[in-house]
């Protein structure tokens, strides 16, 4: 009885000191615009890895309307549940308004090097935006994403809405937002890259 015991305490440890918890900060497309926290793609990204590992956890960071600088401000708060990898999916809505790329590879830079001081592994997802912002500002906006992966070594996804962005059949009415089955695709993207990291 007495190492039955012993073992489960081992087993319980053993568990407890190897759980992953990763963060997913980002915006509308994190949260799950007008879905359910079960439907976006973290909660299916924790659903997939679980079947393989149980001791992963989800912490949906996703809050809409979210710019680089509001995700920066919002980082701390999240920071307290010692994530071990945050998936940095930030920046569409700095795009989407205009903002200077140079500002947004700055407020993302912080936010990985906030992240990395504290050894948490992170993955950064890249944005695109529409045609008719110009190609001059989309190229440049690009360009932010892939830059900081080479510059801070990180895990990349080019681009999280692959597959997504412009099919009727995996967005909402609006044309912007995925519905359920785009998530699914949005997940299978990430853990493309995510899973290697683990």
């Amino acid at each position: 009885m007495h190492a039955i015991s012993l073992l489960f305490v081992l087993v319980f440890f053993s568990l407890t000191v190897s759980a992953k918890t990763i963060l997913f900060l980002g915006d509308s497309l994190t949260e799950g615009y007008q879905l359910s926290k079960e439907e976006a793609y973290p909660a299916v990204v924790e659903r997939e890895l679980k079947k393989k590992r149980a001791d992963i956890k989800v912490i949906n960071g996703g809050v809409s309307g979210a710019t680089t600088a509001s995700g920066l401000k919002r980082l701390d708060w999240y920071l307290k549940s010692k994530p071990d990898m945050m998936v940095l999916a930030l920046g569409s809505n700095d795009g989407l308004r205009g903002l200077k790329t140079t500002q947004t590879e700055k407020n993302l830079a912080e936010v990985i090097e906030k992240a990395q001081e504290r050894d948490i592994t992170v993955v950064l997802a890249g944005a695109k935006m529409p045609t008719n912002y110009g190609e001059p500002y989309r190229t440049d906006f690009e360009k932010v994403f892939s830059t900081l992966a080479k510059k801070y070594k990180l895990a990349f996804i080019p681009f999280l809405l692959e597959g997504v962005g412009g099919n009727p059949k995996l967005n909402l009415a609006d044309g912007l937002h995925p519905n359920p089955a785009g998530h699914e695709m949005m997940a299978k993207n990430v853990l493309k890259v995510l899973e290697s990291e683990l």
